[in-house]
């Protein structure tokens, strides 16, 4: 999960950022006109994505001006005024030199101050980006002003209600969830009215000229039947910039998150550590979640000193419990702990049992979700929708108690364990019903 959202300042402007991850090269997502630094993460296949990004980079994302929780436009914003964003961004990140991952109009702008200002770029990576907005001689398969005008109408007109699923993901057109996330993601991007300033803002960009100028390593990558961006944007953009990677993947996706990641993922990993590891891997594992109960006050009644000294007490409690169990912590957020476990699932619900009764004698209570379920293993993390289930079972759970899918249920029936069944709960975010059975 990422830090808390943060503010570069530029002159008066405000610019929202934010970070997750720890790796050794720093890498700044620049999306398109529409971004929320802290929505994009109620998507379990977008955070997926960034999950599997920070498994090589510490990655960086910011909400350009016009967009999410940055200053609105005050008037036209060419990118050439956007470079000194992007620096403040950086300076504020404490990064000197970042690799930018440039998506839709991101790419743009990633161009712009890749060319402008090559100490600050590490390496360029080009996502379903375009060199130009508008079409012109050689550069007929964009829209002229006609066709933009047009489609910015009935972009605007359907505004909030995600009906561009449709092109951006075309197949997860039926998926009422990640429409709902979609339409969310475009009100709390920007307004109508916002958004007509920013598409109106850059009608006449045009980087082309930068293409050739370019010293920096860069990877170009494009799905061959893209929906949304024709794929010639990238095939004129690998024909130009001086020794660039350029690779087509299959798919009709435009979402990042959607489609093959694994291969999109792998591209971009390879490209900048030389190397691919475990990226994308399935196992079948089980997921344990807990969470301090009354966290808050325990802080208030006992001051940060305190706090600071029976956390570390619970940290050991839990660590000791895991050793005895065979549980690997995966992370830490917060006071809570992501742990799996291989192997038959009756390892982690013991574990579970033990961790409610260890701390007891500290004055601490938790609730812990189980869930067993297939796993994106990403080097040293998991992912997927397992650990997404883990911790939704686990925000269920009454305080003390060991909450278990009904995934866990069935795995170890037989195995001496008395459960009581809670029904059946919607998960948030999570298709479908699913039955809870709390371990007694």
């Amino acid at each position: 999960m990422p830090t808390e959202t943060r503010y570069a300042q530029r002159g008066e402007t405000s610019l929202a950022w934010t970070t997750v991850g720890d790796g050794r090269t720093d890498l700044l997502f620049l999306p398109g006109i529409i971004s929320h630094v802290e929505h994009v993460w109620d998507d379990p296949g977008m955070a997926s994505f960034l999950e599997r990004l920070c498994s090589f980079a510490r990655v960086i994302l910011m909400d350009r001006r016009g967009s999410g929780l940055s200053d609105p436009l005050d008037g036209a914003l060419p990118l050439e005024d956007e470079i000194d964003d992007v620096i403040a961004v950086l300076d504020a990140a404490g990064s000197e030199c970042a690799v930018l991952l440039g998506y839709l109009t991101g790419g743009s702008l990633a161009i712009k101050v890749a060319a402008e200002r090559p100490e600050r770029v590490r390496a360029l990576v080009l996502y379903a980006a375009v060199a130009r907005s508008l079409a012109a001689p050689g550069y007929d398969w964009a829209s002229d002003e006609e066709e933009r005008s047009a489609a910015l109408d009935r972009m605007i007109e359907r505004w909030g209600t995600g009906a561009m699923l449709d092109e951006i993901a075309p197949t997860r057109a039926g998926d009422a969830r990640l429409r709902s996330w979609l339409a969310r993601l475009e009100r709390l991007s920007s307004s109508p009215g916002e958004l007509r300033r920013a598409a109106r803002s850059p009608t006449d960009f045009d980087v082309r000229d930068e293409l050739g100028q370019l010293r920096v390593p860069t990877l170009i990558l494009h799905r061959m039947g893209d929906r949304l961006i024709d794929v010639r944007h990238s095939r004129y953009m690998a024909e130009r910039i001086p020794g660039a990677r350029y690779v087509e993947l299959d798919g009709v996706d435009n979402l990042p998150s959607v489609g093959d990641t694994s291969a999109l993922i792998g591209e971009i990993e390879e490209f900048l550590t030389g190397g691919r590891r475990r990226l994308g891997e399935r196992e079948l594992l089980t997921i344990l979640f807990s969470d301090i109960v009354g966290s808050t006050g325990h802080a208030a009644r006992l001051g940060d000193a305190g706090w600071r000294d029976l956390l570390v007490a619970h940290d050991a409690v839990v660590r000791r419990e895991l050793d005895r169990f065979g549980g690997r912590e995966v992370k830490t957020i917060g006071d809570a702990f992501l742990v799996a476990f291989d192997g038959a699932p009756s390892r982690a619900v013991r574990c579970a049992q033990a961790i409610v009764d260890g701390l007891q004698p500290l004055g601490l209570t938790v609730r812990i979700g189980l869930h067993t379920g297939e796993c994106e293993v990403l080097a040293d993390d998991v992912g997927g929708m397992a650990v997404h289930i883990a911790a939704r079972v686990a925000a269920l759970a009454e305080p003390g108690e060991v909450l278990a899918s009904g995934t866990v249920y069935g795995t170890v029936v037989g195995a001496g364990f008395r459960f009581k069944d809670r029904g059946t709960h919607h998960l948030r975010d999570v298709p479908g019903r699913w039955p809870l059975f709390a371990v007694l």
